[in-house]
């Protein structure tokens, strides 16, 4: 019986073949797109989904070609927030047509594969003793199939709402040959901002990757009687934040409950309440965005 050291080259797998041939296929999806922005966060119950979906909707707004890629395989909800978790995939050749969502959002997501709402994504491993390192690289490698496989064609912007989690960014990084930038969302609490400063230190000096910027999202509500601004949290300091790690601060996002809803109902917040100080608020986030990648 040969040992692995007594094989020589590949044993015939070509395995070096078919990843340069994946890799070649990414490159020529992603030369058609301008820019690729992530968007993270530190921790979860953020609303980090619902500022990917609410900032792609403001760019198409401004006349941009925007696709979303929901990074989040395990926890997909970018379709139901788009208005497209009904729709079936087409293929195309070997590639398969993003879905359109509202104001003709792009949209990829493993919630259009799944049979049902709750139908969970299970990763089947030889083992259960390194499930977890089996189930992290298939996680990587569906990330990387849906940028590839996907046709995605010219667009300005891809989006790519990311889990949360400090160590999802460099996951990212090892599948996608180049990303444009970063942008973090938190919330006004100690304890979040506390796990943002790991997300930034991350970005910055381990990845080396632009943070476009901070966002503090549900800042607070807007009294409906007195429209006096009224905060949800422990006030924190995101802008001091930012500026203590050199990073841009692009705006704070109140709660607004047509926010939840229009997630819900997968319609467009931004088009639906462009008056809301909600919608002007990630407006003026949005234009911030285009003038640093610009």
């Amino acid at each position: 019986m040969k040992k692995y050291s007594d094989i020589v080259g590949d044993g015939g797998s070509d395995i070096v073949g078919q990843v340069t041939k994946q890799l070649n296929k990414l490159n020529e999806r992603l030369n058609s797109i301008k820019y690729i922005v992530a968007v993270m966060s530190g921790k979860g119950g953020v609303g980090k989904s619902s500022v990917a979906v609410n900032l792609s909707s403001a760019l198409s707004i401004l006349g941009h070609s925007v696709g979303i890629l929901d990074a989040d395989v395990n926890g997909p909800a970018i379709a139901k927030m788009t208005g497209t978790h009904d729709q079936e995939t087409i293929k195309s050749g070997s590639s398969i047509l993003p879905v359109k969502g509202f104001l003709d959002l792009k949209v990829m997501s493993m919630d259009l594969f799944l049979n049902d709402d709750n139908t969970p994504v299970v990763w089947e491993a030889a083992s259960q003793e390194n499930a977890h390192a089996w189930r992290g690289l298939m996680e990587a490698t569906a990330v990387r199939e849906f940028a590839a496989d996907t046709e995605w064609g010219a667009l300005d912007y891809l989006i790519i709402d990311l889990p949360p989690g400090t160590d999802k960014l460099p996951n990212l990084v090892d599948v996608l040959p180049w990303i444009s930038g970063a942008i973090i969302v938190t919330i006004p609490t100690g304890i979040s901002q506390f796990v943002v400063g790991k997300s930034i230190q991350m970005t910055t000096e381990f990845l080396n990757i632009p943070v476009i910027g901070l966002i503090e999202n549900m800042s607070g509500r807007f009294c409906p009687n007195c429209g006096e601004p009224d905060p949800l949290f422990p006030k924190g300091n995101v802008a001091q934040q930012a500026k203590n790690h050199n990073v841009p601060f692009l705006g704070s996002i109140p709660f607004d409950v047509q926010i939840a809803n229009a997630a819900d109902e997968g319609i467009s917040y931004m088009a639906g309440f462009a008056k809301m100080n909600g919608a002007q608020a990630i407006r003026e986030i949005t234009e911030k965005v285009i003038r640093f990648l610009n």
